[in-house]
């Protein structure tokens, strides 16, 4: 299985349940409400389901000027991977060939593609290596996403570290608690005790 995709898959689930929700004719019923816990600038949310990624640190920018969204990072802990996932979305009328860099003082990323667009904005999904986060946790100051617009100039949108490092780790903590491992492909069930 291909580990990007095990990832999202397993990480995406507020994303999926608002769009399995819009899609049905009866009125939905609600996404399960995470418990949030603000950690400086972070938020550490973890979901009530069953799931290999069940929790997941978040940071949202907004225009002050039109109150929209212009900037949601979203990092997620996978334990039975030891593995990283990020999902960056920013606003549309950003040049899709070009991707996304994130920025800090002592790091910056390979350019990473977008995986989608929707009206809510265009979205990297992507699987991180586990020095991404170790490096950015130990970065001061603030950090950027460096977009290129449809204009085709560059614009850095910026977000805070403040509390990046202590999120992380109670997130992590949390999902090695609460996570669920992930069926073994093609095991055979085991025996039932009589």
């Amino acid at each position: 299985m291909n580990l990007t995709r095990a990832l999202i898959g397993g990480l995406a689930f507020s994303a999926a349940s608002v769009c399995a929700a819009a899609a049905q004719d009866a009125p939905p019923a609600p996404p399960p409400k995470p418990d949030v816990k603000t950690v400086e600038d972070w938020q550490v949310r973890c979901y009530p389901i069953q799931s290999a990624a069940p929790c997941d640190m978040l940071q949202e920018q907004g225009d002050q000027q039109s109150g929209r969204k212009i900037l949601s990072i979203s990092i997620s802990y996978v334990p039975s991977m030891d593995r990283h996932a990020l999902i960056v979305t920013v606003p549309l009328e950003v040049s899709l060939a070009k991707g996304v860099t994130v920025q800090t003082d002592s790091y910056t990323s390979p350019t990473m593609k977008y995986r989608t667009c929707t009206r809510d904005g265009c979205f990297v999904q992507t699987a991180v290596d586990n020095a991404l986060v170790e490096s950015v946790a130990k970065s001061t100051g603030d950090g950027k996403v460096n977009v290129v617009g449809d204009d085709g100039k560059t614009y850095a949108i910026k977000f805070s570290l403040k509390g990046f490092a202590q999120a992380h780790d109670d997130m992590v903590a949390q999902a090695k608690a609460k996570a669920t491992k992930p069926a073994q492909a093609g095991a055979a069930p085991a025996p039932a005790q009589h």
